[in-house]
Formats: structure tokens, sequence, C-alpha cells
């Protein structure tokens, strides 16, 4: 058994371990079941029902058996077949009643185990939201999906299927015992003695399937998340030549999930001839038995018949439960890793007595910011104050990881200061609903995210229930509209993943009909002309204008000509505003605006 353990988890060792998402800390059964079963809370009336249909099925299976005496000591053995129409119809009700146990039994559990699960998801998939932004950063995000679908999976085996069965087991265990007890109490005090060793090569084998479930789950989210990455990023892919290369990265997670399977498969390999070998022990030496009472007298034929009969379906339920533990552990392999996700804490949340605001005149301050990415080394903002009305714009410019972006995070309250006070309208964000405040703030992101849906669905994203007329208005004053009616459907075309059908003008165009749509009062723009050529960007000079018209505009861009007429600029270096002003006292000053001034004039003849 040693050796066994040894060579599996061997095996089970992975190669490239920098590919592999981190093991789930293990969590005892009982805390498993602890954290999941008030899930079950409002289908608890349903489960009643469930036990009575298992105690049915069990009761019947019991009384299935017994019509085999019955037909060999009555009709058989006597020869007498004025009993058997009887035994027939008797025998044929209880088969019509199996079928419609069975199937009340068989409807009941799938409907309490999918419900079950819907609300798992729902409860994960609304955490998961909830989360801080970093903390899914440190996440691959095919392992997270991976967790919030397989591995929920297996919470639903754990806490309702799992019980089911082994109560469904331990019935028949009980019924079939009585039937045993009740034709000779000597021959099955004889058949039990097997029972004990059941359990203990049960017992002795659940370590190693634990372990291997483990591993299987582990690799499972590596794959999930491989395969995510590589077709997140196909047109990378392809356009680097390393389609092979990705196909060997899937299939190292494919051998990975391989090798744990084979080592499950193993341990059921062993595990299930040493059981057939203990069953059949014990039904050699009932039947050694059970003929010298038939010969005594004690037993008639028909009984003995039934007792084998009962002790082989008995050993089958032993078996179940025996094995029962294997399933749990496979079952707490995903469970744990369910439990991870759900032990994270979003680290922005409301506090207790947080003022809504009901409408928001859109003034944003700033006092003495300062902010650390958690776990970097260094301050992304260092004591940064600002201050910007209704009707006025605010520029941020500055190089790369000067803390630009991270100063529009704060405003939106996906992190908090580590100094200093974020405001709206004089309220300290940290005191604010974080629902009310991101109704307040909308925000033109670098990225340009287009959903898969219809051009409608996406403009109307933020206010799902916005009218026609106006989405149709909102496309058209970011000037969307031309093209959109040009689509195949106009606004009902599906535009794809992630609007792969648009060019990024027109991703950028249907963002701006959405921040329009949303009329918020204060707007973050974060590179809204990344990616464009010169056409492109002249195109949204217009849309951008009646987007930022009588808000409070928050500019972050590298494009100098999108913050030229800002109200006031702020030139950020390592987190520190070096500079403030409007664009003329900033080129005037010839400090480092000036400079970077100087090169984007240079550089722009070259890009026309």
């Amino acid at each position: 058994m040693r050796r066994l353990r040894e060579r599996i988890r061997a095996l089970l060792v992975p190669s490239g371990e920098g590919a592999l998402v981190a093991e789930a800390p293990p969590v005892p059964v009982r805390e498993i079941f602890r954290r999941f079963w008030p899930d079950a809370r409002p289908y608890r009336r349903w489960i009643p029902l469930g036990l009575l249909l298992i105690a049915l099925g069990a009761l019947i299976a019991t009384a299935e058996i017994w019509m085999f005496k019955l037909v060999v000591d009555e009709v058989l053995v006597p020869r007498d077949l004025e009993p058997l129409v009887r035994i027939v119809a008797l025998y044929i009700s209880l088969t019509i009643l199996d079928g419609l146990v069975s199937f009340g039994d068989d409807y009941l559990a799938t409907w309490l185990g999918e419900r079950f699960l819907q609300r798992m998801r729902r409860r994960l998939f609304s955490h998961v939201q909830r989360l801080s932004l970093d903390v899914l950063d440190r996440r691959r995000l095919g392992d997270v999906i991976a967790r919030l679908t397989g591995d929920v999976q297996a919470i639903e085996s754990f806490v309702l299927s799992g019980v089911a069965d082994g109560l469904s087991a331990l019935l028949r265990i009980v019924f079939f015992t009585g039937a045993l007890i009740y034709l000779d109490w000597r021959l099955a005090a004889v058949a039990l003695v097997v029972t004990p060793i059941f359990l203990w090569v049960a017992r002795r084998f659940s370590r190693l399937v634990k372990h291997a479930s483990r591993e299987k789950r582990r690799r499972a989210g590596s794959l999930s998340a491989v395969a995510e990455e590589s077709l997140a990023n196909l047109m990378l892919v392809q356009a680097s030549n390393r389609e092979r290369a990705e196909l060997e990265r899937f299939e190292r997670e494919n051998e990975g999930i391989i090798e744990a399977e084979l080592a499950s498969s193993r341990i059921r390999g062993l595990f299930a001839p040493l059981v057939d070998m203990i069953e059949l022990l014990g039904v050699m030496l009932i039947l050694l038995l059970g003929t010298l009472a038939v010969t005594s007298g004690d037993l008639t034929i028909g009984g003995l018949l039934v007792f084998v009969t009962y002790l082989t379906q008995l050993y089958g339920p032993v078996r179940d439960l025996s094995s029962l533990s294997n399933t749990i552990f496979k079952a707490a392999a995903g469970a744990e890793r369910v439990i991870e996700l759900l032990d994270e804490k979003p680290r922005i949340v409301d506090r207790p007595g947080a003022r809504r605001l009901e409408r928001v005149a859109g003034v944003v301050e700033l006092e003495g910011v300062s902010f650390t990415y958690p776990g970097a080394a260094r301050p992304a903002l260092r004591d940064v104050s600002l201050r910007a009305k209704p009707g006025t714009t605010v520029a941020l410019v500055g190089a790369s990881g000067s803390g630009k972006s991270t100063l529009a995070k704060l405003l939106l309250r996906f992190y908090d200061p580590g100094a200093g006070a974020v405001r709206l309208d004089g309220h300290d964000l940290r005191d604010v609903e974080l629902a009310s405040l991101r109704a307040g703030v909308a925000i033109l992101l670098q990225e340009t995210p287009v959903l898969h849906g219809s051009v409608r669905d996406n403009i109307a994203f933020a206010r799902p229930d916005a009218p026609d007329e106006e989405i149709r208005a909102a496309a058209a004053a970011a000037g969307a509209a031309g093209f959109v009616e040009a689509l195949p459907d106009g606004y009902d075309t599906d535009l794809g993943e992630r609007g792969r059908l648009l060019s990024g003008g027109q991703r950028q165009r249907i963002a701006i009909a959405r921040a329009l749509l949303a009329d918020a009062p204060v707007l973050v723009l974060d590179e809204p002309t990344t990616g464009l050529d010169a056409e492109s960007r002249a195109a949204l000079v217009q849309p951008l204008r009646r987007l930022m018209r009588d808000r409070t505009t928050i500019v972050i861009s590298h494009d100098l000509l999108t913050v030229r007429d800002a109200d006031e600029i702020l030139v950020l270096e390592e987190g520190r505003i070096a500079e403030r002003g409007s664009h003329a006292q900033l080129v005037a000053a010839g400090g480092r605006y000036a400079r970077m001034w100087a090169l984007h004039d240079a550089a722009e003849p070259l890009a026309a």
C-alpha cells in the first residue's frame, strides 16, 4: 500500500508546474457540509418526500427479492401452480409501483439538484463580481470559470446526491439485513462479518482517491485557463505563428488530467478485485453453511436461494457505502476550490449607513491622495490633489505607469486611497453607496469593451430599460448611426465576440453612445483615442465634445491633441503631480509638458 501511494504521488508530480493553477487549501469534510448545506434551505421541505421515496424504493426491492422464495417454496417444490397467479399479480404490482417510485425519486432528485446548483452558481458568480480587481488579476480567468461550472457541480454531488446515495445504500442494508436475520439469524451473523472488512479496505484506499481527485480538479482548472487565454488572444497567436506552441501547452495540461485519471483508475483497479474476492468468499461460506441448514431442515431451498440473493444484493449497497468516501473526496476536491474563491473577501464594500446619492452635481475632489497597489513595492500615487467642477475638463498626462489610470480607478472606487480622500459633491467616496456612486460616473475605457450581443444591447448596457428612440439618439450623437444602420440587421445586428465585426473607431463610437445614454454627471475618458489612426481620431472629436458637454470630465490620454482644450492639465510623474495648468501656460513654462508637446507636434506631420 505504501509503495502504491508513493507511485501515485510520483505520477501526479506535474511537469511545467508554473503553468498550473495553485492548489486549493484542504478543507475538512464536516466544514464543507456546514458551508454549503444552508444553500439547500429553500428546498428542504421537499427533502422528506425524497427520503420517503428512497425508503419505498429500498422496501420494494426487498419485497421483490422475497417473491423468489414464494415461487420456489409454494410453487416449484410442491409443484402447485395455484399460488402462481397470486404471486405473479403481486410481482407485477410491485414492478409498477417500483417504476412510479423510481420516476418520482429521479425527477425530484434532478429538480432538487438543479435548483441547488442554480443557487450555488448564482451565489459564487455574484461573489466574484463583487471582488476587488486585484483579486481577479491574480487569478487565471479560465480557472475561475472552471470553479463556476465543474467545481460547483461537485458540491451538489457532495451535499445532495452523495447524502441521498448514502441513505439509499444504508436503507437497503437495513432492509436486506432484516430479511437475512428473519430467514436465519445464525447465517446472517456469519454473512455480516464481511461488512467491516469492506469498510476497512475502503478506508485504506480513500486517502489515495482524495489525492488523485484534488489533482484532477486542479488540472481541469489549468486546462480551462490555457484554453481561455489562447482563444481570447487568437489573433496574436496566429500572427506570431504560435499555434503549435499553444497546442503543446494545451496538450501538457491534457496529459496532466490523463495522469491524474489513470492514477485514480489504478486505485479503482486494485480496489474492485479486493472487494470482489471478499464478496466471493462471503457467498461461498454462506452456500456451504446454508446447504447444511437445508439438509438439516432448518432452512428451505427457497429460503437459501433468497438468502444468497439478499446477500449478493446486500454487498452491492455495502460496496456503495464503502466507496461513498471516494465519491465524497472527489466532490470535496471541487468544493475546496469553490470555498477558496468564496473566502476571498472584497476590499471595497458599502460601510454601514452609507449615504445614497440621489442627484449628483459632479464636483470631483482629490485631497492629498496616495495609493499603493497590494503587493507593489512603491506607491502608484503620492499626495495628489485636484478639483473639477461641472462643465470643466481636467486632463491627466504622463508616461506609462505614472498613475493616470490609477486615479480613474480611485474615482470609481475600485480601490480606496491609502491616504487622503476622494470626494464627490463633498462626500468622501468611502461614505457613499457604491451603486449610487457608479450611477453618477461614466467611464470610457481604453479597451473599448463591446459585449456579445446586439448593437442595441451594447448601447443600452447601463440602461437596459431605455426606450428605442433614446438609444437611436445616443447613437446619432456619437456618430454611430450611419454605420449601425448599414449593418445587416441595423440595431439588432449581433456584433460577435468582443465586437469583432466592428473596427476600432466603430467600437469607440458604440462606447461613446453607451456613455451618452448613461447620462452620468461625471465622465472619465481613459485613453479614448488609443489605437486609432488620425482620420478616426478626427472623426471622434465632435462625438467626444458632445459627450463632455456640461459634464465634469477627467481625461487620461497620451494624445495631447485630445487634452489641449482641457481647463486644467496635470502632468504626472512617478505618481506625483509634476506640473499643472492650461495648455498655453504649460507650453509657456517650458517644462516637461512643453517637451512632450514639442515631440508630439514634430510627430504629427510624420503621422499625417
